[in-house]
């Protein structure tokens, strides 16, 4: 008797062969894609510390004060649709107990806003869409997808300029693992202020164009190794005041050591970074290696099916005889 191959063993091996197509296309052309920076971000980081600051009713340096920076990154939507990059706005706010609880960022006692604009994909700096100002490097605000355990070009924003962050080992942040950068940035001058001359030591003058210079005793940052989202971060400025071509510093504007993200900003950057990773991993390596595993025992299993279902040719020379029939 003839026998053919039956639907299920078709169905199976067509099964397979799918699941083993579908395995590299996951791997390979869906994770880039799914890698990608989002435009409707809407995050506020705070970062907390104590150090010196200029009070300006006083007119003079106050120490020991508690400082709060908050960082506020909203995305641009439409702006990111028309130009298909991502275009963030990030509002910068530096606080003492003083100035809080502000009803009106503006009344900070420091108050930044600045237009980041970025490849979506690679992290890097995009010039359009009201960029400003001019950003440079390869990170700010969070690194690439997929760190490596290399030095990266920082954008410094209060310093005007890029800083090379070293990698420094691994850290554990709120029980998450991630990779450890840091880095220090030498005395520069970064712009003037109209002040009075008593302020940098000039008593004869009634104002002064001083010089404002930037320092940073260290930058700390632990960086999620898939997703580039900082959980971790610590700085250190230092901003002062000195006289036209002077040498040292006349006044204090602002003084830490350390200003770092809070408790509850760790454990929503570890939140969000967990999730992102779960994502990635579940697309770029969970997926993948089960429809690649079930791809090849479906196919084997079907091959089988209709190896055993095929047609059989009769074998030559082989005639069927009909059986005598008894009769009375």
């Amino acid at each position: 008797m003839r026998r053919t191959a039956s639907s299920l063993s078709l169905i199976l091996l067509g099964l397979g062969t799918f699941l083993l197509v579908l395995a590299p296309l996951l791997a390979w052309y869906v994770t880039p894609r799914a890698a990608v920076n989002p435009i409707d971000i809407d995050t506020t980081a705070v970062y907390k510390g104590t150090g010196s600051v200029f009070d300006t009713d006083k007119i003079e340096t106050v120490p020991d004060q508690r400082i709060t920076v908050t960082q506020r990154v909203r995305g641009d939507v439409a702006a990111s649709e028309r130009s298909g990059d991502a275009v963030w706005d990030v509002i910068t706010t530096v606080d003492t107990d003083k100035s809080l609880p502000a009803a009106d960022p503006h009344d900070a006692l420091d108050y930044t806003p600045h237009r980041w604009v970025m490849d979506r994909r690679t992290t890097r700096p995009v010039h359009c869409c009201g960029e400003k100002p001019y950003i440079e490097g390869e990170a700010y605000l969070k690194f690439p997808f997929d760190v490596q355990k290399r030095s990266y070009q920082w954008w410094d924003n209060t310093g005007g300029t890029t800083v090379t962050m070293r990698y420094d080992g691994t850290e554990k942040i709120q029980g998450y693992t991630g990779y450890r950068f840091t880095a220090t940035v030498a005395p520069r001058k970064v712009g003037t202020r109209l002040v009075p001359g008593s302020l940098v030591d000039e008593p004869n003058r009634p104002q002064v164009l001083a010089e404002e210079w930037y320092s940073n005793h260290g930058f700390r940052l632990v960086v999620d190794q898939r997703t580039g989202r900082v959980i971790y971060a610590q700085t250190g400025p230092r901003r002062t005041l000195r006289a036209p071509g002077g040498d040292k510093d006349a006044a204090v504007l602002l003084d830490s050591e350390k200003i770092a993200f809070t408790t509850a900003t760790q454990k929503e950057a570890v939140r969000q970074a967990r999730e992102d990773t779960d994502r990635l991993r579940l697309v770029g390596t969970t997926l993948p290696i089960g429809a690649a595993v079930a791809g090849f025992a479906l196919a084997v299993v079907g091959g089988v099916l209709v190896a055993r279902g095929r047609k059989r040719p009769e074998e030559p020379g082989t005639v069927e005889m009909p059986q005598p029939s008894l009769t009375m």
